[in-house]
């Protein structure tokens, strides 16, 4: 069924011009945010093995926050830059899901 009461929307590609129809599920999505570099999320479930930084540590570029356990490989988050442990949102053997927020960073 054609809905001819969808509003036509401009936009550019080059130097050429177009116009089209947004679909709902494309009005609809979520919204793309940036990223806050001082937040560490995980990118894959898993179990949390081990907890090897404490809050208000100082660490550098590199260096290995915590060990998970994702699809049976432990995997090491390693500290991003150099900066401050700030807050640790994770316990050791806590389950978590993708992009949950693992770790603050001052």
């Amino acid at each position: 069924m054609k809905d001819d009461n969808q509003e036509l929307v401009d936009f550019q590609i080059l130097s050429l011009k177009y116009k089209t129809r947004l679909t709902r599920k494309f009005k609809e999505r979520k919204k793309y945010e940036v990223p806050d570099p001082n937040q560490l999320k995980s990118v894959i479930p898993g179990t949390v093995v081990d907890i090897k930084a404490k809050k208000g540590q100082k660490l550098k570029e590199g260096d290995v926050i915590l060990l998970l356990e994702a699809m049976k490989m432990i995997n090491e988050i390693h500290m991003p830059f150099d900066g401050k442990i700030k807050k640790i949102l994770v316990e050791k053997g806590q389950r978590i899901s993708k992009n949950f927020l693992m770790v603050e960073i001052e």
